[in-house]
Parts: structure tokens; sequence; C-alpha cells
């Protein structure tokens, strides 16, 4: 079983919809305790995500999803992180508010940074580039596209983890993966075919 995670934002009802078009089972995650590592009620987590940086991250808190996260990942158990659901991931964002240090939950070292060109959110589809060895892009080819809608991009302190990249006034990282974690700044839900083979990927990896 698939668990999602609803924590009051996101494109939900998208994910849920592909993953029914791939005929597996998921259900909403609920509760912060569902993720309990000790007496897992899933096989893989989807942490979609829309809005500001900020605000999810103060949900995440109050939910008590924050710590269930981290003790998840921590542990190697399988993640995707989409849009917001991987800047999430990151140390901190420049998406905070003016003079205000907000962190992310820390799990992948670096920063979120908004993109410095006048024209954004970035939106639409774009040409993505994997990386060698990107397991979640098998079967897609040196470059597919996916569709994006964001104004800020993921500046990991190692780069080993970059996944795929893809450009916007700059190259940006554009996927993650370390473990069991995976992370896309882009919406597989929204991207088609291409999409949807990297969700099978996902699920299969």
């Amino acid at each position: 079983m698939i668990g999602v995670i609803d924590y009051g934002a996101g494109n939900l009802g998208s994910v849920m919809n592909a993953l029914k078009r791939l005929s597996v089972p998921a259900c909403f995650v609920r509760d912060s305790n569902e993720l309990s590592v000790s007496s897992p009620m899933y096989e893989k987590i989807i942490f979609p995500g829309d809005g500001h940086f900020v605000t999810a991250m103060a949900s995440l808190e109050k939910s008590g999803y924050s710590q269930a996260i981290k003790e998840w990942i921590n542990a190697d158990k399988p993640f995707l992180g989409i849009c917001i659901g991987m800047q999430l991931l990151f140390d901190t964002s420049e998406e905070a508010l003016s003079g205000q240090t907000v962190m992310g939950l820390s799990l992948i070292p670096g920063s979120i940074r908004r993109f410095p060109v006048r024209k954004v959110p970035h939106i639409g589809w774009n040409r993505t580039f994997a990386r060698p060895g990107t397991t979640v892009m098998q079967g897609l080819g040196e470059s597919s596209f996916f569709y994006y809608i964001h104004s800020y991009y993921a500046v990991p302190t190692d780069d080993t983890v970059c996944a795929a990249e893809a450009e916007y006034g700059l190259r940006f990282c554009s996927a993650i993966q370390r473990g069991a974690l995976t992370a896309v700044q882009f919406h597989p839900e929204k991207s088609g075919t291409a999409g949807l083979m990297l969700l099978q990927n996902w699920l299969e990896k």
C-alpha cells in the first residue's frame, strides 16, 4: 500500500489519479502516527505539495509530520517528494519572509533559492536531463519533458545527490536520489506518459 501524505495542502487529487491509472493501491496518510517506522502501515510514502515554504513547514511542525518524515527517511524507507515536497527536505529557503530564517527538514544539506530571472514562476513543460545512473528515469532516455510550476530551485551542498537537471535562466537540480529517497521539482502526476513512467520506476525501485 502506498501512503500519500495529506497535511492540508498539495496536489493530492492528481497524485491519487495517477496511481489509480497505474493500478496501484493507495490511500491518504491522515495522521503522523501512521508513518511509524516500527510498525509502518505503508510500504512507500509520497509527499506531494504546493504553496509557500514557510506555511507548509509550519503545518508540518504543528501536525507532527515533520518528525515522522525525518524518522521515515533516516530509516531509509522509500519516499518520493514532489515540488515543495522536495524543497522542504532542504535546510533553508529564500521564500522565507524578509529577515526571517525558517529551517526546513534538513534531510538534504543545501538551500532553496529564487530564480534570478525577471519572469517567475517557471511554468510549463521543460526538458529534463537525467544524470547517468538515475534509476527513477530509466527508459526515458537522456532527456524527457516534465511539467513545472515553481519560483524557487534547489541547490544541494553535495552535487552527487542530484539525479536530473533542467534549465530556466540557469541550469538547476530538478531531481534528487539518495538511497531510498527520491524527490522531484516537477510534477510527474501532471506530466503525461513520461510522468507515469517515472512513477512506475519509483514504485518498482
